[in-house]
């Protein structure tokens, strides 16, 4: 036990320093960028669009012909991006009023954030201005109140899509730790290689651009593959070597390197976003606002873990995954085969990595460090819901994503996984074996 504690504690501190270390190249591709499009979805180009910060304009860009436009970044932040309405064709205007602006838009670290602009044939819809309550009745700290909650609300749906895609992710790290021991630094480039095989066959121009659903169904077929050639050709023999789990685990850290780098030549330092379901009018709900994209994203991840938590219960493959992560040698004398086990639990991990890393590409962009940067998170979720069990990190991710999302209601969006493991300290600090983990003798 005290083994594993240091194991995981020198896991957070390197993955701190990493990920803290390398702030200058990823600086490189932060923007804001979109299409403008009119309705029907005819591009719009001359028209100029700014980006400020706290009253200070940061860049400008004007869109392209095909409506394309970007501005570089100087780092991570809250931005607001504002269309020039006196550059805009005649006959077009924002869809409601004050739509031109849009307020407080998170732009995260190492990334780029992708907005958009609707517009209308004719004068802007009736309505009031993006950020300020409506009607007339309540004061000004009335009003005040209700913009919070609004808030609140709003960024409780983002945490939930965040900690679900989180959740995905997460749950074949934990499950490969339960039943090997293993921590696998190179699973972020699993769920990498999901999002970027999958824009391969999508977006690519030098792809067979499929639809995004059965360019999806094949990734994941095809990364589940490959975690099964890597526990095959790579984990396996160094198990049987008996290599410790120090040099497993540095092992790991040299091949997450290495296929973050061929991913990085492969693909470019640019991020991409998939080639349908980037467009979308919001459904609103009161207060809520979300795309069907956004929704869908959630409910299918909320969906895929009930089924894997149904197939862990009801599955004699389940069954057998749960008796190799409790007791390996038990599980073993009582005729498991505990290699043809892991062999399964890294098939379900690369298919659920691949999933969970289109699922984020859509949510943001397809970019080449996408699942390194979300590696710490994953890593977070498994620790504070239960190292090995799958229901623990399910909801380890949904607390670790809910509070990433609310805390930049007072703090700054670069804090926003700062404050996700100050929770994991707390929970720690109560309860040490997670909100999931089981109490274990040590000594």
């Amino acid at each position: 036990m005290n083994v594993r504690v240091a194991m995981l504690a020198l896991v957070l501190a390197l993955l701190s320093w990493v990920l803290l270390a390398p702030a200058g190249a990823f600086a490189q591709t932060q923007s804001i960028h979109g299409t403008l499009r009119a309705p029907g979805g005819t591009p719009v180009a001359e028209v100029t669009i700014a980006a400020t910060r706290n009253g200070v304009e940061i860049g400008k860009a004007t869109t392209a012909r095909d409506g394309t436009w970007e501005i570089p970044l100087p780092g991570p932040g809250r931005y607001t991006i504002a269309l020039d309405v006196d550059t805009l064709p005649a006959g077009l205007s924002p869809a409601r009023e004050g739509g031109q602006t849009l307020k407080n838009v998170p732009v995260p670290a190492g990334g780029s954030r992708a907005v958009i602009f609707q517009l209308t044939r004719g004068p802007p819809a009736p309505g009031t201005e993006s950020g300020q309550p409506g009607g007339a009745g309540g004061g000004p700290s009335q009003n005040a109140v209700v913009q919070w909650l609004d808030q609140f609300a709003q960024l409780l749906v983002e945490g939930i899509k965040f900690g679900a895609i989180i959740a995905i992710c997460a749950v074949g790290l934990s499950l490969i730790f339960g039943t090997t021991g293993l921590i696998n630094f190179a699973h972020g480039e699993l769920v990498t290689l999901g999002a970027t095989v999958a824009f391969l066959l999508n977006a690519s121009l030098f792809g067979p651009q499929l639809q995004l659903i059965p360019a999806v169904l094949v990734t994941v077929a095809l990364c589940a593959a490959f975690g099964g050639a890597l526990e095959l050709g790579l984990w396996k023999p160094l198990r049987r070597r008996g290599v410790g789990r120090i040099q497993l685990f540095i092992i790991s850290i040299g091949l997450s390197l290495l296929i973050r780098h061929i991913i990085l030549v492969v693909f470019g330092t640019r991020p991409q976003p998939y080639a349908d379901y980037t467009i979308q009018r919001e459904w609103q709900w009161g207060p809520l606002s979300i795309a069907p994209r956004d929704l869908t994203i959630t409910l299918l991840s909320l969906l895929v873990l009930a089924g894997v938590g149904l197939m862990l219960q009801r599955t004699r493959t389940g069954k057998a995954i749960r008796a190799v992560s409790d007791n390996r040698d038990l599980a073993e004398s009582s005729g498991i085969d505990v290699s043809r086990v892991i062999f399964n639990v890294w098939l379900l991990a690369g298919g659920l990595a691949a999933l969970g890393g289109v699922f984020f590409g859509l949510a943001q962009l397809v970019s080449w460090d996408m699942g390194f940067r979300l590696l710490l998170l994953m890593f977070a979720a498994v620790i504070l819901g239960g190292l090995g069990t799958a229901y623990g990190v399910i909801a380890g991710s949904l607390v670790v994503g809910i509070v990433a999302q609310v805390s930049t209601i007072w703090f700054p969006v670069e804090l926003q996984n700062a404050w996700a493991l100050i929770v994991l300290i707390l929970v720690l600090l109560v309860r040490p074996q997670g909100i999931f983990g089981r109490r274990e003798r040590v000594g």
